[in-house]
């Protein structure tokens, strides 16, 4: 007679990503307005006819205000500054996997 296989059972996950941002450092966190991953860049990559072309009309703190070209508005939130964007600025936005490219840099973003 054979016992039967005994699987361990699986150990909870106990560790998350941290978000450092408000503490002026590096942030671990991957949720949309943080840190990007490196298969939110390849998916944005792999996608280039979703980028849609968009304008900075204000930049106040977290919180930038883009109109696209057909005159949306669109709220979008970083948790840290992202480099060249300034009222005027043209922009790119990837909606799908919450991305922003302001020239070559790419941000990760929370659409409000």
């Amino acid at each position: 007679m054979s016992s039967p296989h005994r699987f361990p059972t699986p150990v909870e996950v106990k560790g998350r990503a941290a978000c450092m941002c408000m503490l002026g450092r590096s942030c671990t966190s991957v949720a949309p307005g943080h840190a990007m991953h490196l298969i939110q860049a390849r998916l944005i990559a792999a996608t280039p006819l979703e980028w849609s072309d968009a304008i900075v009309t204000s930049v106040a703190g977290e919180v930038i205000v883009l109109h696209t070209l057909d005159g949306t508005r669109i709220d979008v939130w970083s948790a840290s500054p992202i480099e060249g964007l300034e009222p005027g600025a043209p922009v790119a936005l990837h909606a799908r996997h919450h991305a922003l490219a302001v020239g070559r840099t790419r941000a990760n973003i929370a659409v409000l």
